[in-house]
């Protein structure tokens, strides 16, 4: 797992092909209060499933659910994690003014399902 600069309004890929139940690359974004997005594409085989959640952390060490909503309610976030059963890409607003430095994905329960992920730091 490598860990990325996130520069100031451009994107860093954080999960490339990414498969099986594991951890994406990190980005790290600093101390910004503002948000973000965080784009996944999915390729699917066949019977597909994944969990994804978005994750946060201060310290590099202790992660937790940074909460994100979806493009058409953009004022709606939650902390649930996401699930994919089909081939789609998908951007996820991040909330501002929750405190991260370092931001990653988290894959489990996957079945056949590969991620792409961009995030916007």
């Amino acid at each position: 797992m490598a860990v990325f600069d996130a520069p100031f309004n451009a994107s860093v890929r954080i999960a490339d092909a990414l498969t099986g139940n594991v951890d994406s690359d990190i980005a790290y974004r600093g101390l910004r209060p503002y948000g973000g997005a965080v784009v996944i594409t999915s390729a699917i085989g066949a019977t597909p499933t994944v969990t994804v959640n978005i994750r946060g952390s201060v310290d590099g060490v202790n992660y937790f659910n940074v909460p994100y909503a979806l493009v058409a309610t953009p004022r709606t976030f939650v902390l649930t994690a996401i699930t994919i059963t089909t081939a789609v890409t998908t951007s996820y607003l991040l909330q501002e003014t929750i405190p991260y430095r370092f931001f990653k994905l988290v894959l489990s329960a996957n079945t056949n399902v590969t991620l792409t992920a961009d995030v916007y730091l």
